[in-house]
């Protein structure tokens, strides 16, 4: 295994990392030399392209952080955000391997079996499975405590039955992992008996239906189940650890630079507007921009905390409703401006499209608020 390198402080870059970010954008310059995408908003959960996933996994940038005895690169949290953290800016099409890379790997590593790890992870760096996240369901919001998915034992693993929705991208993943309940609820105890599983998403009884935006785009679905069977193997970390297990996860869910990068192609082009003087000059933008500037440096450190596996969950709390936030002022900005361009156009209209989504996915921001004021609370 590849011994990883002192993190440096927040907001400061050796130069290998230096030179990593370089050379990410020499490579996001050539992709877009050859016309292989086109940038746009909200990029990282909209624009599903497997071949983009491919030639990131043949530069060695998917699953960095996985161990070289599972096929990965055993390179840090921080190269990862590095990396990440272009492709968003420059509006990549990144979403066929994102939730796969930003939080089944981690997980996988943390709580999966050895045998699980083999079978998943090597794919996972090659590009070759993807994966979607089976939290939310009807009538829940954000209460993730209130599941009615039920799994029950049955010879030789479990049963589970129940419904899933906004399911990103399920329609074409491999698998997911389920949160189901195990146990009955108990009103005093209702984060106990929750537990959770690898689900092939492509098996028997299992039907996933499409859950179209207003704007007529397809990456949201419904993920129904009707006594799909989930073999022992593939228990995912300790029957009614789920609650545990799931919190974690959330925390590479919320404080990746995703949650303040969304519409950052907008911002960009409001900018490159208003230096041209095709837009009217307005200090608004420079608010904007620091607000990213700063967002930038939180969410650096907590990636520093997750590579120094220190509790990152009131951290990413905060960088997710903060970044959120920012991410709908850009939007709500954009479209102030009166520009003819067709491409600018169309990039307002998509970040205005998808704002309602920027403070519900990942946990509403209402939620977070109190997730914030109880962590601050127990310090």
């Amino acid at each position: 295994m590849v011994a990883p390198r002192l993190m440096p402080p927040a907001g400061i870059e050796d130069e290998a990392t230096q030179a990593l970010r370089s050379e990410v954008r020499m490579f996001i310059a050539e992709q877009l030399g050859a016309r292989n995408f086109t940038p746009s908003v909200d990029a990282w959960l909209s624009r599903w392209d497997e071949k983009f996933t491919a030639a990131l996994a043949a530069k060695g940038w998917l699953g960095m952080t996985v161990p070289v005895e599972y096929g990965g690169h055993g390179r840090t949290f921080l190269e990862r955000f590095v990396v990440t953290e272009e492709l968003l800016a420059a509006g990549a099409p990144v979403a066929a391997h994102w939730i796969a890379d930003r939080q089944i790997v981690p997980s996988l590593l943390k709580y999966g079996t050895e045998a699980q790890k083999q079978q998943f992870l090597p794919r996972i760096v090659r590009g070759e499975c993807f994966f979607a996240i089976g939290m939310s369901e009807p009538d829940s919001g954000s209460d993730l405590a209130s599941v009615r998915t039920r799994a029950e034992r049955v010879d030789g693993g479990w049963s589970l039955s129940g419904t899933k929705v906004w399911t990103s991208g399920a329609h074409l993943a491999h698998a997911f992992i389920a949160l189901a309940r195990t146990a009955p609820v108990d009103p005093q105890h209702r984060h106990a008996g929750l537990s959770q599983f690898l689900v092939d998403l492509r098996g028997p009884g299992i039907d996933i239906r499409p859950i179209i935006s207003m704007n007529g785009a397809h990456h949201f679905n419904e993920v129904i189940f009707d006594e799909a069977f989930v073999p022992d193997d593939m228990v995912f970390g300790e029957i009614g650890n789920g609650w545990r297990q799931v919190t974690s996860e959330l925390a590479f869910e919320r404080s990746g630079p995703e949650r303040f990068l969304s519409t950052f192609m907008l911002l960009a082009a409001c900018a490159d507007r208003m230096a041209a003087n095709a837009i009217p000059r307005d200090a608004e933008l420079g608010r904007l921009v620091a607000r990213v500037a700063g967002l930038h440096h939180m969410s650096t450190a907590v990636a520093g905390a997750l590579e120094r596996h220190e509790p990152a969950d009131v951290p990413a709390a905060v960088v997710k409703v903060l970044g959120t936030t920012t991410e709908g002022d850009i939007a709500e900005f954009a479209d102030l401006q009166d520009s003819p361009d067709p491409v600018f156009a169309e990039l307002v209209r998509a970040a205005v499209d998808q704002r309602p989504g920027f403070t519900l996915r990942g946990g509403t921001n209402e939620v977070l608020r109190g997730v914030i004021a109880r962590g601050l609370g127990m310090r």
